[in-house]
């Protein structure tokens, strides 16, 4: 048998589970210490026994040459396209002025200019560019096992940023549940800002995708400019009495999305994404109390759903936010932590 691609620089390490569920659950799951640590792919046992792909992504050789650093994987950006992403120190959009002959922006965070990469945004003729889902999509994170069913991993000082801060983070599979634990700590002498998500890619294996349904308990969402730029007004809009209300569970339909959900009620979060045709659901649930948002993308045409929790608004530190408005950055004093977890499960659809 051929090794495994290095991808990042870094082996693929796969968790398995030392008790593997009797019933639906997480059985294996691939993570890339090379590419931020992001989740490539997880392997579920279905109600009626299959193991199947939880997760849109290609194979680990497709995907090394996905992850290939080449000219469309600039600030990393192939590791936002499929799997498991994880978005840190900002999940989101970052907005500023951009720099030109550079591929950068820059922007003011807590009175301090930063530049940041410009490596995302509209399609459209004129369209804004700003920064996307952080700084560590390509960035390689030392790990070691622990187990066959968890790896930990460490990055000591996270630069481009106002504020050293140091990661740690480990990924851990027990009893049929994945979970990801990210900390984030102040090594700085002043408040250093931090903002994490998670960016799952979920098949939708039945084929179906009409009758997919999602329970989302969001009272809000961030009005967006369009669906190209996809840039928050400032406003929000309440859900009640719109497609856009999930909190009891609704079908996609054919409804697009590309939408940030805020006001999460009741802690803590759980969501779920059931696929009738398919016979399965998915929960991703947290106990982050900082935790402020969830993007979901989904498009009708495709045969996924992304849910992105985040602690985050979109462009955080942007004029366009009342200043009543909580946007989800948490400032860390010196020595102070942040943590943000998240837990994904399968259950037989309900």
């Amino acid at each position: 048998m051929d090794p495994s691609p290095l991808i990042g620089g870094a082996p693929m390490v796969t968790l398995v589970a030392e008790r593997p569920p009797d019933g639906p659950g997480i059985v294996e799951a691939t993570v890339l210490p090379g590419r931020g640590f992001m989740l490539l792919q997880a392997r579920a046992r279905q109600p009626g026994g299959e193991v199947i792909d939880l997760l849109h992504a290609p194979d680990p050789a497709a995907a090394a040459a996905e992850l290939d650093g080449g000219p469309d994987d600039f600030a990393g950006n192939r590791a936002f396209a499929f799997g498991g992403a994880i978005l840190a120190p900002f999940a989101n959009r970052i907005r500023g002025r951009a720099l030109a002959e550079t591929r950068e922006i820059e922007t003011t965070i807590g009175g301090r200019p930063v530049r940041l990469p410009r490596n995302w945004g509209g399609k459209r003729p004129g369209a804004e560019a700003y920064a996307m889902h952080g700084l560590i999509l390509a960035r390689p994170i030392a790990f070691e096992r622990d187990g066959p069913g968890a790896v930990n991993g460490r990055l000591d000082a996270l630069a481009g940023w106002p504020g050293p801060l140091e990661l740690s983070f480990r990924w851990s599979l027990v009893d049929g549940e994945l979970a990801l634990r990210l900390e984030a700590r102040n090594t700085g002498t002043g408040p250093a800002p931090f903002g994490a998500g998670w960016h799952p890619y979920f098949r939708l294996p039945g084929g179906d995708r009409r009758r997919v349904r999602l329970r989302l308990p969001a009272k809000l969402r961030a009005e967006v400019n369009n669906y190209d730029e996809v840039l928050p007004t400032g406003r929000l809009l309440p859900v009640a009495e719109t497609p856009y209300d999930f909190r009891a569970g609704r079908a996609l339909g054919d409804l697009y999305l590309d939408d940030c959900f805020t006001g999460l009620e009741p802690r803590p979060l759980s969501i779920e994404v059931a696929d009738p045709a398919a016979g399965l659901a998915l929960r991703i649930a947290s106990t982050s109390s900082r935790l402020r948002a969830v993007q979901v993308y989904a498009p009708p045409e495709e045969a996924f759903v992304v849910i992105e929790p985040q602690f985050n608004l979109a462009d955080p530190f942007g004029a366009v936010w009342p200043r009543d408005v909580d946007t989800g950055m948490a400032w860390l004093a010196p020595g102070e932590t942040a943590t943000y977890d998240v837990s994904l499960r399968v259950l037989a659809c309900p």
